[in-house]
Parts: structure tokens; sequence; C-alpha cells
């Protein structure tokens, strides 16, 4: 949970705002797994040696995914691209990317919350 989303949390229970809603806790619940890799892990493999070998793009050693796969079995992905590979580090690229792709998780979960919301 980012520091943004903490506050927001804090800023609704304070109010005692209590409707049905989406929360962080809610979001991290429907993540079962993650899963990451380069582009160039995607393109050859994890090998380095092979993408030494074949001379693809640098560049893809620094485009970093992340999966996510829910409770349902559905999946969504997030990405990290980084501009100066100088700057590169894997574990920030993870981390970015693995928000990024939590990110999407509240549209989707806050369509079905809205759904069953207007069947009830």
């Amino acid at each position: 949970m980012s520091n943004s989303e903490q506050q927001i949390e804090k800023e609704i229970q304070d109010k005692g705002l209590n409707a049905p809603r989406l929360t962080p806790d809610l979001i991290d619940s429907v993540i079962v797994d993650k899963y990451f890799f380069t582009a160039a892990n995607a393109q050859w493999g994890a090998d380095p040696n092979t993408t030494a070998l074949i001379g693809m793009h640098k560049q893809l050693e620094t485009l970093t995914f992340c999966v996510l796969i829910l409770k349902n079995g559905f999946t969504v992905t997030g990405e990290s691209a980084c501009a100066s590979p100088e700057n590169f580090d894997k574990l920030i690229g993870q981390k970015i990317a693995y928000e990024n792709a939590r990110e999407k998780i509240w549209m989707l979960e806050g369509y079905l919350l809205k759904d069953k919301l207007s069947k009830a």
C-alpha cells in the first residue's frame, strides 16, 4: 500500500465513510501470485549470455514486466521502462511494474462492486 493510499484510507475512515467500497487491503487480497521478467527474458529466456550473442537491443534489458494472478484466475500486467540504462535497477523496476499492475485492479474490482450494488 502506497503512502497516498494510506493517507486516503485514513481520511475515509476519519470521516466515517462506511458504505460499501474498495480498500487497499481488498485489492491486495485478490492477488494470489506475481511474476517479474524483462523484455530480454521474454525474448531469449533468462540467460544474459544469449542476449550478448544475439545482439538484440539493450533497451529490452531495462523494460520490466509484472504479471499478477488474481484469485479468479484473471491476470493483470504492469510495466516499467527505464529511459537511461545507467539508472536501471532491477528491484526498482519491479516495484514500479507491480504498482502499475496493481493499479489496474482498482478499476476491475470497482466495476464488480458497482455491478453487485446495482443488482441489490
